[in-house]
């Protein structure tokens, strides 16, 4: 009888994606199976609007976490585009968890994304119970049986069903014991380093992004976007004190909402300058002066040529 030794333990490696409606905690899921502050978190939902791919690196595999937009209704052009891009991602991934918040029932929204996932038929599906720290155990138990339920009615077999609490760091790490069996056997895809392959200057826009939304009226989530136009060092400085100059706009759909964003006396755009650049200087590592301003981009969401232009 041969004993299998560690070294022998074939490597994996694959993408995964967590879907579920928006706000569902996928974002902050990936973050806490990464270790560090790829994705936008924002309870808002519908912030999630790249991409983002956060690399869990392990020993014995890589995990790439691709995170797409909550799927639902699409009522705009860039709400299709957005499912479009959904869907896509479903068909190319390995594995994909979908997230069920433990704090609420089931409805709608999620029988809806239950109901297309029904349709991917060879890729896995992990059943993964969101924020499970706001809830008893009784509750907890009584959405298992329902998500397991869901599943028959549907006709999923999901390959795990796994409660987790991305907050309080419970179970994220067997989360990620039970997706890694799921992948595909292979070397790693990315280098031991890279946390994302996003480039730098989209995640800077999203930090910037995830700032202007904190605190701002329910009618503005979908109204911002965040176009960084150049990153360059400082010259003259000397190499133990870089700078980095950062030149950013941020959209809105009306002028009307310029005032909202900028705030009294401008107060509002400042503490949005503070506190992205205290996480744009965290991911960069590079001390940062951050260059703001507010443009107004007409409606958006509904023109397919500012839409291109503003990366969608």
């Amino acid at each position: 009888m041969s004993v299998r030794t560690e070294s022998t333990v074939p490597h994996r490696a694959g993408f995964a994606c967590f879907v579920g409606r928006p706000n569902a905690g996928k974002s902050t899921l990936t973050n806490a199976l990464v270790g560090t502050k790829v994705a936008i978190t924002s309870n808002r939902p519908q912030t999630t609007r790249h991409t983002v791919r956060g690399i869990v690196h392990r020993p014995d595999a890589q995990l790439v976490l691709v995170d797409t937009p909550g799927l639902h209704k699409p009522r705009t052009l860039l709400g299709e585009r957005l499912n479009d891009v959904v869907r896509t991602t479903w068909s190319e991934v390995d594995v994909i968890g979908f997230c069920l918040p433990a704090d609420q029932k089931i409805g709608p929204g999620d029988r809806y994304i239950a109901g297309e996932l029904a349709d991917i038929k060879k890729t896995p599906k992990v059943a993964i119970v969101t924020k499970t720290d706001l809830v008893d155990s009784k509750t907890l138990a009584a959405q298992l049986l329902a998500i397991d339920q869901l599943g028959r009615e549907l006709g999923i077999e999901w390959a795990e069903i796994v409660p987790v609490s991305a907050v309080g760091d419970k179970q994220v790490a067997l989360l990620a014991d039970l997706l890694v069996p799921l992948l595909p056997e292979g070397p790693a895809l990315y280098p031991e380093g890279d946390l994302t392959d996003e480039p730098e200057q989209v995640m800077v826009a999203e930090l910037i992004r995830e700032a202007a939304l904190e605190g701002v009226r329910d009618e503005l989530p979908h109204s911002i976007a965040v176009v960084v136009e150049e990153m360059l060092p400082r010259e003259d400085r000397p190499a133990d004190k870089p700078l980095l100059d950062i030149h950013a706009n941020v959209y809105i759909e009306r002028p009307s909402q310029k005032g909202i964003i900028i705030g009294p006396k401008g107060k509002r755009l400042k503490e949005v300058g503070t506190k992205s650049r205290k996480h744009i200087e965290a991911l960069l590592g590079t001390p940062v002066f951050l260059d703001l301003h507010v443009k107004v981009a007409k409606d958006w969401q509904r023109d397919p040529k500012q839409l291109r232009k503003l990366g969608f």
